[in-house]
């Protein structure tokens, strides 16, 4: 779906949403962010080329940024408390939308992140991790990526998957722990391998 051009900061509209994270805030804007795949920034540097992002680092606390279709999340150090973050951060969002480029490619962000911000592709995975991911495709990463958060699956050796939060999902004690265990559960069940343990990193 194409978006209208943006005419100015009246035209994007932002809604803010608390995470189970109690240090990350989920935005929701009217306009594309990241027109494929995703994008995890963690420092100013990663993001020199992306106005909007590198002004939301500016912001005291700020530490990651994390774009997900019209999403954002900001996680942040709790410095400043929820509501200023959240004027603050909308605040860029509004003023910086109309120079921000959602097709951004893999090369204009930092080298940590090149790999998060394309889609994919699966067709080098043993048949094992293609099954996990697909699995976690149908039942984790919706629910992760509603609460601006997602997971990213970076090794399966030995019956141990090891797993790197994105997003809301760094850091968060629901993550760490029922989150930890759900995903677990499911891939034990789904795959009919009890002995399959999930290790964030």
């Amino acid at each position: 779906m194409n978006h209208p051009a943006v005419a100015g900061p009246e035209d994007v509209q932002v809604r803010a949403q608390m995470t189970p994270n109690p240090f990350a805030l989920k935005f929701v804007v009217n306009q594309a962010l990241k027109s494929e795949g995703k994008a995890t920034f963690n420092t100013p540097l990663e993001c020199e080329n992306l106005p909007l992002v590198h002004t939301l680092f500016s912001l005291v606390g700020v530490k990651q940024v994390h774009l997900f279709q019209n999403t954002l999340t900001v996680t942040h150090t709790g410095q400043m408390d929820d509501e200023e973050l959240r004027e603050q951060v909308t605040s860029v969002i509004k003023t910086r939308m109309a120079i921000h480029d959602p097709s951004f490619a893999a090369d204009s962000a930092g080298s940590q992140t090149s790999q998060q911000n394309i889609v994919k592709d699966r067709s080098h995975l043993s048949p094992e991790l293609l099954q996990i991911e697909e699995i976690l495709d149908r039942t984790i990463r919706p629910g992760l990526q509603s609460d601006g958060g997602d997971v990213e699956v970076l090794e399966f050796k030995d019956n141990i998957l090891k797993i790197l939060y994105q997003g809301a999902c760094g850091g968060c004690p629901s993550s760490m722990m029922g989150t930890l265990d759900a995903i677990q559960n499911i891939l034990q069940h789904e795959t009919g391998n009890q002995e399959i343990r999930v290790v964030p990193v």
